[in-house]
Parts: structure tokens; sequence; C-alpha cells
């Protein structure tokens, strides 16, 4: 998680939601993303999309069964669902999302899944919920 808090500092931008994902096979980072929804003026352009899309092109294949993803707020239904589609191993997430996490918070979309990938929330949860802090502190 660190890794991904480390990313999201620096390639943060003011007009997105701050959120960061990396995907990690064998303990090597294979991609890593960024929110880029208003960027893109694309609303799928969420991290978690983009890492696993680049995820699955450096691999030659949407299955990823071997890897595992870090990311520093639950993820939503729209990604935790591409999220169970893609066979991740594993998630580890920091900030819950208590309006729209899907993972655990609102809902589980494990529940409706055939594939169930372990998920751990609350991963440097103080440091991923001070960076959401101070992006809303600023639009108000």
């Amino acid at each position: 998680m660190k890794r991904a808090i480390e990313f999201l500092k620096k390639n943060i931008s003011p007009d997105e939601i701050p959120v960061a994902a990396i995907v990690v096979k064998d303990g090597d980072i294979i991609s890593s993303a960024c929110n880029r929804k208003e960027f893109e003026k694309d609303v799928t352009s969420h991290a978690e999309i983009i890492a696993l899309r680049s995820a699955a092109q450096k691999l030659g294949r949407w299955r990823l069964d071997d890897c595992e993803m870090y990311v520093t707020l639950e993820p939503c239904p729209m990604c935790a669902w591409a999220i169970l589609q893609s066979r991740l191993r594993a998630v580890y997430f920091g900030s819950y999302d208590t309006k729209y996490g899907a993972l655990g918070s609102v809902i589980d979309l494990r529940n409706f899944s055939g594939t169930k990938p372990k998920v751990y929330g609350g991963i440097m949860e103080k440091e991923c919920d001070e960076i959401l802090k101070e992006f809303f502190s600023r639009l108000r």
C-alpha cells in the first residue's frame, strides 16, 4: 500500500478524486494508475480499471489470477466487478468507501460471483483517508 500511496502523491491531479491502484505479480509492480475520469472525459477511467487494462496488456491475458491489487480506496461496484472478472487473487485497500464500497462496506459483490478474491481493507487507512479529506476540503 505504501507504494500505491507514493505513486498517488507523485501523480496527484487537482481535478481527480485521488485514488491510485497498482497490480503486483510475484512481488513486482506490473501496472499502476490514478483516476483519470476528468482528464479523459471517460466514466470508466478509474484507477482500478486502468491498472487492470495495463496489467492485462503487459501479461498478454485478461486472467490475472496470479496477481494482487493494492488500491487506496475501496473499489466501487464497476471496479469491483472488473476485479472479480479479472480473477485477481487478492485486493488490499486503504480507505473504506461508506457510500459506494463494493467489497464489503456497502455491498460485497463477491457474493454474486463465482470468483472470490481475498480482500483486506483498512491497510494504511489513516494515510489514505487524509489524502481524500484534503481533496474534498479544497472543494468545499
